[in-house]
């Protein structure tokens, strides 16, 4: 692979947004690769893998390199070369890359290697947790599984299409895709490719969301002409896939605390041909507590640390806190308290989360059940479900039912 000088400064440009000014990564790739329109798709390529890859082994590579944050744009190059070096790419005669010692950053990086939070790019605080909860052998396995490239997974919109339509469809596009076992929505790329150009996502034939992702709406045992409420909607990747499975009949009251999130649902159900969405903004405890006893189904996707979806989401390696997950532990508690009174008698209720930690997962339900709201409720089953294992983002979901 040969460098090329305008791609690189995009992505030091990019991660001294990500590292030094706290953006999202996601974002600042949104906007570098606007930057240059003759930039073809292996650039763009470049750009946004190389940016990914510097953030989520940024603390590997700041050891490596021997640079301290906040990185300076010299320390950014170091950290540049030590990822080409490993990468077995030839630095080019640049400045940025005078004197680099290339046999002492292999020699680094083995010595590092030996080291769990060095190896996986880990925090302290993160490591600690992940082997008090998950034990030492299945979170050495778990890192490990969440610091690999996450594949680009679609989930077939059955109002519009069927699976082997779209990817027929995909295919004359030499977009090549493969079914997914156990995932009856699902549809995996062969290899990476801009699939939000295609007319098959602008006419609403599919969404991107990730194979495990698709299990927990699945999971709620939805039939068309029920009342649904989705109670922590966002932007609504689980509530389109309740639609389709209720075949667009029924009713789905998707909720959130935030208007906008709602407001790209909306966006969304409209491509995607969802007619049975209405969308109603939490401002206060008033419009949960319209809703008690009145749902047949409710689903429960919690706010949690996200520590499942890390290999999507790298710098939330960086930007998570411990005293987030402690905080955030008595929200989910608090929402299961509040929004569990939504279920009529003899209905279900499924607790989610794209966290792999019991704390946030099955503690939580077990907590919930010995309370008095909680009494009302019996566990039908649950899915810890374990990237390692699976291949896909790490996720939980418990299915409850309402006996009285």
């Amino acid at each position: 692979m040969r460098l090329h000088r305008n791609l690189c400064f995009a992505v030091i440009d990019g991660l001294t947004l990500i590292f030094n000014e706290g953006k999202y990564a996601d974002k600042v790739i949104q906007q570098l690769l606007k930057r240059d329109k003759r930039w073809g798709a292996r650039d763009r390529g470049f750009v946004a893998e190389t940016t990914y890859e510097m953030v989520r082994w940024k603390r590997l590579y700041a050891e490596i390199a021997e640079v301290k944050e906040p990185f300076d744009r010299d320390n950014l190059w170091r950290m540049f070369a030590v990822w080409a070096t490993l990468k077995g790419i030839k630095l080019p005669d640049w400045k940025y890359f005078e004197g680099t010692p290339l046999r002492k950053i292999k020699g680094r990086y083995d010595e590092l290697s030996k080291t769990r939070k060095f190896k996986e790019s880990i925090p302290d605080w993160m490591d600690q947790i992940g082997i008090k909860e998950l034990g030492r052998e299945v979170w050495s396995k778990e890192i490990a599984a969440l610091n690999q490239q996450a594949d680009v997974i679609l989930r077939v919109n059955t109002l519009k299409t069927t699976k082997e339509k779209l990817q027929t469809t995909l295919f004359d596009l030499d977009i090549e895709t493969d079914f997914v076992d156990n995932h009856p929505s699902a549809l995996k790329l062969r290899e990476r490719a801009n699939v939000f150009s295609t007319d098959a996502f602008k006419n609403g034939h599919f969404e991107v969301q990730d194979a495990n992702s698709q299990l927990v709406a699945e999971y709620l045992n939805v039939e068309p002409g029920m009342r649904v409420v989705d109670a922590c909607a966002g932007a609504g990747g689980k509530t389109l896939h309740l639609a389709a499975l209720m075949e667009n009949k029924g009713q789905i009251i998707a909720m959130d605390i935030y208007s906008n999130k709602l407001n790209e649902l909306k966006r969304r159900a409209k491509r995607n041909g969802a007619h049975n969405i209405e969308n109603r903004v939490i401002e206060s405890t008033k419009a949960i507590k319209k809703l008690y006893d009145k749902a047949d189904r409710v689903l429960i996707d919690a706010p949690c640390s996200g520590l499942g979806v890390l290999r999507r989401n790298p710098d939330a390696k960086w930007k998570l806190q411990p005293e987030f997950i402690d905080k955030i532990k008595k929200t989910q508690q608090d929402i299961l308290q509040q929004y569990s009174r939504m279920v009529k008698v003899g209905g279900q209720l499924v607790y989610a989360t794209c966290s792999v930690l019991p704390s946030e997962n099955q503690e939580q339900v077990a907590t919930f059940l010995k309370s008095e709201v909680g009494e009302n409720f019996t566990l039908v089953k649950d899915n810890k479900v374990l990237s390692h294992k699976s291949g896909f983002d790490g996720f939980y979901m418990a299915l409850l039912e309402r006996k009285s």
